[in-house]
């Protein structure tokens, strides 16, 4: 029936609805799917939407990205002076067209469009000279951006891409270049200023006729007085405030958190996870602390707070004086990789607990030592010869924490601190070496950081999430390579490392407790501190950009007290609750810090990770017997009928001893064996330099000729007489202190020495 009745139309009408079923089909897609096609400036805020700073647009045009909402006061202006009825027409005002054309003919040029808020949208977006057709197309595409979006949709369209004056377009931008504020908070004088702004900002603007714009501003606000929008005193008042003298720069804080989105998400509002009040303070601490520190030409600076519950930076200062642009100050500090210095011997300690390694207390040797010529120092210059492993991380000393290393591996130490976030991990393990553990290794602030703040988060039971710098995005999820137990031990030890004051936090209540690692690279280039609470982790570095040294740039003379400083402006806490289900009780030796062994007779009861059950007894204690006057170690055996002391006795090797007793004047020293009643198999001796099969390199003097080495040992007996032979020939004999400085030819030699009781003990260095 269709089809009949459609081939009894005649040709014109045919062609007529084919005409517009066409106008029909294009009017629904005549309107882009984009109206602008514009770069955008990069903007970012707090978490709770202040301004932190901008990045201009890629124009040159200060355009922030598109709102979704225009303020009620600037709608309430911008619709009585650009478009009365707004609400009430679809686009297109006929009444306005033809109050428009009548004027314009009158006066026999364009003195008035009559374009509605719509079409000047539409006008905005399409950059086309003002003509006749132009304007039967804006008409056109009107109607079709009504079908579109709501009434308030078009306004922040508008409101988003009008003109300001200058650079400047859309409302928040011209709010902040012309008020320092946000559009939220403009007055009705502002807000009408920048209603009459976009009507000629080419003619009147704030640099050039003011009185004109002054007058247009106020008849605006005797409009909406006179229609009682606003009050008389509303009135007065705002025909009273002047209009702003010149654009104001906008604001720069976070200025290195700015650059970083500006390079990561340029073009888009960014709401950040920072805390405006938070950053202006640290920032203010920073510019204090960085005056104290350029009296030593120290001139680079940078701090990061993290949120330990939701694992987000609330300060991010990458840098002191970004605005200078001198002293590499736009280095953002926090992404750059530095040598870490001591800051990840924490993480080997956590690991070699974890793991069953050691123990808590487990004494470690702090002695000389030379590793194929690696020979570390600690910062002191001196030696313990044995330290608690508790002592060897809260004293950030050097060799211990090295041999720790060598037992535990550098491959496994080195996928370890990969696993836990450490990106900067360019090379193989074999290319760090030992020297991984003293800053040989590169890390940024941002990841030591994070690192911290996992190990924090895993004593909360909180998810295991990426650390984040925004707000309101999905944090990606990742496996936690820290266990409670561990890092509870790791922390309880750190938060014993003495801090800048010289008063003892200890005993004021009022002092929160923290767990603190600093680090100083070698060199004196790069001072590190980071500290954790149950609420904050806070990381600060200080140095040059340049990686120029200075005197006196040490992590716990210079980083350490700016990270105090910062704890001390942030709300405190209680310490973190021991995780007592991750732990067993043990007895330990209280001399070694061992599990107890058969011969320990003082025992503390101490809790444990489960792998600590893995590590060695204690192997320091032995059983000896005395004479009666307990002068002389004896066998039962040759004494006969002579009375003898058993008892246990604790005993370092030789070169460990040698160092402890001059720490600890407790220690005491076997007694030597009595005449005839010995044991020749236990030697008292031991090298101290070099290790066996060591290759050493001797420089030359000034004077051309070949260096010298020295021999040192160690030997249980301080009345021992110790005769010294290279190669077979006899040297010298030494007592007190058994040290040998000689030359010798390069290739191999072996160096033999003989105590006054006929004790052998030999070394074989190669000399090149």
């Amino acid at each position: 029936m269709i089809n009949i009745k459609i081939k009894s139309w005649s040709k014109r009408k045919k062609v007529a609805i084919g005409v517009a079923t066409f106008l029909l089909i294009w009017y629904i897609f005549c309107l882009p799917r984009q109206l602008f096609h514009v770069p955008y400036a990069t903007v970012v805020t707090d978490r709770d939407g202040e301004l932190l700073g901008a990045r201009i647009a890629s124009d040159g045009q200060w355009r922030f990205p598109a709102c979704d909402t225009v303020p009620e006061k600037f709608v309430v202006c911008l619709t009585e002076f650009e478009d009365r009825y707004y609400r009430y027409h679809w686009g297109v005002n006929p009444l306005a067209i033809g109050r428009a054309f009548v004027q314009n003919m009158k006066a026999k040029r364009i003195v008035s469009g009559g374009s509605t808020l719509t079409m000047q949208t539409i006008r905005l977006s399409r950059g086309e000279k003002r003509t006749i057709g132009e304007k039967l197309i804006e008409v056109i595409l009107a109607t079709r951006l009504e079908f579109r979006y709501s009434k308030n949709r078009i306004l922040s369209i508008y409101a988003s891409h009008a003109p300001f004056g200058g650079n400047v377009v859309g409302l928040e931008a011209a709010s902040w270049r012309y008020f320092g504020h946000s559009s939220n908070q403009l007055s009705w004088a502002e807000a009408a200023t920048l209603a009459v702004l976009p009507n000629a900002p080419s003619m009147m603007h704030l640099s050039k006729n003011r009185d004109a714009l002054q007058k247009k501003r106020n008849r605006l606000l005797y409009r909406l007085f006179q229609r009682n929008i606003i009050d008389e005193i509303d009135y007065e008042l705002a025909t009273s405030e002047s209009l702003p003298s010149e654009p104001l720069p906008l604001p720069q804080i976070a200025p290195h958190l700015v650059s970083h989105f500006y390079q990561t998400r340029k073009g888009e509002h960014i709401v950040s996870s920072v805390d405006k009040s938070m950053q202006v303070q640290v920032e203010h601490l920073l510019e204090r602390w960085n005056a104290e520190f350029l009296r030593s030409d120290i001139r680079n600076m940078a701090a990061i707070v993290i949120d330990v519950q939701t694992n987000r930076v609330i300060s991010y200062c990458g840098n002191v004086g970004f605005s200078e642009n001198k002293s590499a100050n736009q280095v953002d500090i926090i992404r750059s990789p530095r040598s870490t210095g001591s800051i990840l011997k924490p993480f080997l300690y956590y690991t070699t607990l974890w793991e069953g390694e050691i123990l808590p207390h487990t004494l470690l040797a702090d002695i000389p030592m030379n590793i194929n010529g690696f020979s570390p120092q600690n910062f002191n210059m001196q030696y313990d010869g044995a330290v608690p492993a508790s002592k060897v991380i809260s004293r950030s000393l050097n060799i211990p924490t090295v041999l720790l290393l060598r037992r535990y591996g550098v491959p496994k130490f080195y996928d370890f601190l990969k696993k836990a976030g450490i990106s900067t991990l360019s090379k193989s393990s074999d290319h760090y070496g030992l020297s991984l553990i003293l800053g040989g290794a590169e890390a940024t602030l941002w990841d030591i950081c994070s690192v911290y703040t996992d190990m924090a988060r895993s004593l909360k039971e909180l998810d295991k999430i990426s650390c984040s710098l925004l707000m309101g995005e999905e944090q990606g999820k990742k496996r936690s390579v820290f266990q409670p137990g561990a890092v509870w031990q790791t922390f309880d030890a750190i938060k014993e490392v003495d801090r800048p004051e010289e008063i003892d936090w200890r005993t004021i209540p009022s002092m929160q407790t923290i767990a603190w690692k600093t680090g100083t690279s070698f060199g004196f280039r790069d001072a590190w501190a980071v500290g954790i609470t149950p609420r904050y982790v806070v990381g600060v570095w200080v140095g040059n950009a340049s990686g120029e040294g200075k005197p006196g740039l040490v992590g716990a003379r210079t980083a350490g007290p700016v990270m105090f400083d910062i704890f001390n402006i942030l709300p405190s806490s209680n310490w973190f609750n021991r995780p007592t289900a991750e732990f067993m009780e043990v007895e330990v030796c209280r001399q070694s810090g061992h599990l107890k062994g058969r011969f320990c007779d003082a025992v503390d009861t101490l809790l444990i990770c489960a792998n600590g059950l893995k590590t060695t007894h204690c192997p320091y204690h032995i059983p000896v017997n005395l004479s009666a006057d307990e002068r002389y170690r004896v066998y039962e055996h040759c004494v006969g009928e002579e009375p003898i002391i058993q008892t246990n006795w604790f005993v370092l090797p030789p070169v460990w001893e040698w160092f402890y007793k001059q720490r600890h004047p407790e220690y005491k020293t076997l007694p030597p064996f009595k005449s005839g009643c010995g044991d020749d198999s236990q030697i008292p001796m031991q090298f101290i330099y070099p290790q066996s099969n060591a290759r050493i390199t001797l420089p030359k003097q000034l004077d051309g000729s070949r260096g010298e080495i020295t021999f040192e040992l160690a030997h249980s007996s301080s009345n021992a007489t110790v005769f010294w032979h290279i190669d077979g020939e006899y040297i010298t004999a030494t007592q007190d202190f058994h040290k040998l400085s000689i030359s010798l030819l390069p290739g191999k030699h072996s160096i033999t020495v003989v105590d006054n009781e006929g004790h052998t003990l030999s070394v074989s260095v190669t000399i090149e």
